[in-house]
């Protein structure tokens, strides 16, 4: 793969009706394009690079109304977050880029891999793009409740960036519209399309809002995936929950990194 030498670079990308902060470390390695849990920022990436080192590109962004500068919209749709991928990525000249996305940025991931197998070297997917019907009614009343309880004092932390300037409505709205998406309907032919090689990095234990085992029988529906799709494996399956798994286990995302280049070259080759 040809790869362009570029400096660094931290500034807006202009997209639809809002704009994105973007850091683009430079250089002339292969570009990996990080990609954001749901309502999380581009910080949340710094182990994960730091443990890839130089020898690559990095480029991470705040998605809409996410982080202290990325600007407000009035799409928070998954749909808006794939354009997003090809915004940042235009944006700063990029013509193929392996991605990395936790949660709903797998979900993310996994779709632009899909729509785009000659842009993308391949994938690699962070406790997310589980195939499972996880969504019922009694789910999304438990969601919206969620969001409603939180809303007394995530509007307090939105200047520090922990938090998106989004209504507790608008939030629920998203997790709700990624519950339907995960469908096994939904998300399984995705996965079962993809021609690209793609490493899962698989956390263990709970996550925000989830109750006992329910997070542990989402991750199962990888067993189908893996033996449907040769080109989609298991790199690691780690002791981290959902939450700590890109503070804790950056060495096994990047080894899944490393994994994901090297199926790449042999598929190249072959």
């Amino acid at each position: 793969m040809t790869i362009k030498q570029t400096a660094a670079w931290t500034g807006m990308v202009p997209v639809d009706d809002t704009a994105l902060a973007v850091t683009d470390t430079g250089g002339p390695g292969i570009p990996v394009l990080y990609l954001n849990g749901q309502f999380a920022t581009q910080g949340y990436w710094r182990r994960a690079v730091a443990e890839l080192g130089t020898d690559w590109r990095h480029i991470t962004y705040d998605e809409r109304a996410r982080g202290t500068k990325s600007k407000r919209s009035a799409d928070y749709s998954f749909e808006a977050a794939v354009r997003d991928v090809d915004a940042v990525l235009a944006a700063r000249g990029v013509d193929r880029a392996l991605l990395v996305g936790w949660s709903y940025g797998a979900c993310v991931a996994a779709h632009w891999a899909r729509r785009n197998p000659d842009r993308t070297v391949g994938a690699v997917l962070v406790d997310g793009a589980f195939p499972h019907d996880w969504l019922d009614d009694a789910m999304e009343q438990r969601i919206r409740k969620l969001f409603r309880r939180m809303g007394w004092f995530t509007p307090l932390l939105r200047p520090t960036g922990l938090t998106p300037r989004m209504s507790a409505a608008e939030q629920a709205d998203s997790n709700i519209e990624l519950g339907r998406l995960s469908r096994e309907r939904e998300l399984g032919p995705v996965l079962d399309s993809i021609t690209v090689p793609v490493r899962y990095v698989v956390a263990s234990g709970t996550s925000l809002g989830s109750r006992g085992d329910e997070q542990e029988q989402i991750r199962t529906s990888l067993d189908g995936v893996t033996v449907r799709n040769p080109n989609i494996k298991i790199s690691a399956k780690v002791g981290s929950n959902h939450g700590a798994i890109l503070k804790k286990d950056s060495p096994a995302i990047a080894q899944a990194v490393r994994e994901t280049v090297a199926a790449a070259r042999d598929q190249e080759i072959r």
